[in-house]
């Protein structure tokens, strides 16, 4: 197979900013947090798969062609401050790496918002996860917006000749409490039998919750799914933490789950049986008289009763329309025009 490195990542200045300064940083975390991928890509190369490095951040590696073989993505670090699933990434790559030939998959890594990561920061200008959509509005003008240009052709080009069986795992973690400390956000539109693999391999990580999503916010997991046929879910996997000093214990199961489909291991028993819900409704940001009736304590999947009051924004009220509906996601600090919460029911 040839080898195909096509874009030289910029290393890093000297003076390494506020995101990746941590010095208890291992070289694995620090190199994919400064979106240095030398080390793994010549590995993987001398392993003989194809390797490429379409933009910063972004590094691809197929092996030989094959109707069966499986195309995963996975991406982490859309929101800069969100450092936990970065650290695991970058233990998972270095390992696998060291074994290139176990890897069983195409993969493509995107470490997202790199100006972010650096700086410690949620986003530079706007959220980079409401970006993937093609009216972006009043998003068009933000620092993010070319950003999400290069990830949208890179994915566009890795997809592009894959065969049926895709997948996207977008990792996160969560800026507050949550009652399900690990949960999912699963698109509606996948197909039945690539979504039951992804429920199923969900259960497998420990993930307590999955909400399916029917409607597009402009995250990047449902672009994959919609325009790409991935078996994609943004994955919230606890807190927001400092880079090098996130608790990897708490992420053992996904990290264990990551690690067996990249492997292409045979599927292990469920930790769990995730509670599913729906979206019952979302709560969309309309002007800057937006108010929400609780405050940024409040838990994910915290439950309101029936009538209840979400938020107020001028003369529109929204208000619980089921016996009991579970608000995630509340943020009144979004932009005007943007999803400021998600209320959701359970299913089952």
């Amino acid at each position: 197979m040839s080898q195909g490195l096509t874009h030289d990542v910029t290393q890093a200045d000297a003076t390494v900013s506020a995101g990746v300064s941590a010095p208890a940083l291992s070289e694995a975390v620090r190199a994919l947090a400064e979106a240095d991928f030398g080390a793994v890509a010549a590995l993987f190369s001398a392993a003989g798969f194809a390797v490429a490095l379409p933009a910063p951040g972004i590094l691809q590696i197929k092996g030989a062609p094959a109707p069966e073989r499986v195309s995963v993505l996975v991406s982490v670090g859309v929101h800069g401050d969100e450092t936990g699933p970065i650290e695991v990434l970058a233990q998972l790559l270095d390992a696998l790496a060291r074994d290139a030939g176990a890897l069983a998959v195409d993969l493509m890594v995107c470490v997202g918002n790199l100006d972010a990561i650096r700086a410690g920061k949620r986003f530079m200008d706007a959220d980079l996860n409401r970006m993937f959509r093609v009216q972006r509005g009043t998003l068009a003008e933000a620092a993010e917006a070319a950003r999400a240009d290069a990830l949208i052709a890179a994915t566009t080009a890795f997809f592009r000749d894959a065969g049926p069986a895709r997948w996207h795992l977008d990792l996160h973690t969560a800026i507050r409490p949550s009652v399900y400390p690990t949960f999912a956000i699963v698109p509606e539109l996948i197909a039945d039998g690539a979504r039951a693999q992804l429920i199923r391999w969900l259960g497998q990580a420990a993930i307590g919750a999955i909400i399916m999503n029917r409607q597009s916010a402009g995250t990047y997991s449902y672009y994959s799914a919609e325009h790409h046929g991935a078996a994609a879910s943004t994955v919230e996997l606890g807190r927001v933490g400092t880079l090098g000093q996130n608790d990897l214990s708490l992420f053992a199961d996904v990290a264990l789950a990551l690690d067996g489909l990249l492997r292409g291991a045979a599927p292990q028993a469920a930790k769990v049986a995730p509670h599913i819900f729906a979206v019952a409704q979302e709560i969309i940001k309309l002007s800057d008289d937006f108010r929400m009736a609780f405050d940024r304590s409040t838990q994910n999947f915290t439950s309101l009763p029936a009538g209840a009051v979400i938020a107020s924004d001028g003369a529109t009220v929204y208000t619980v329309k089921h016996a009991e509906e579970l608000v995630v996601f509340p943020n009144p600090d979004v932009r005007v025009g943007l999803r400021a919460g998600l209320m959701v029911v359970r299913e089952a």
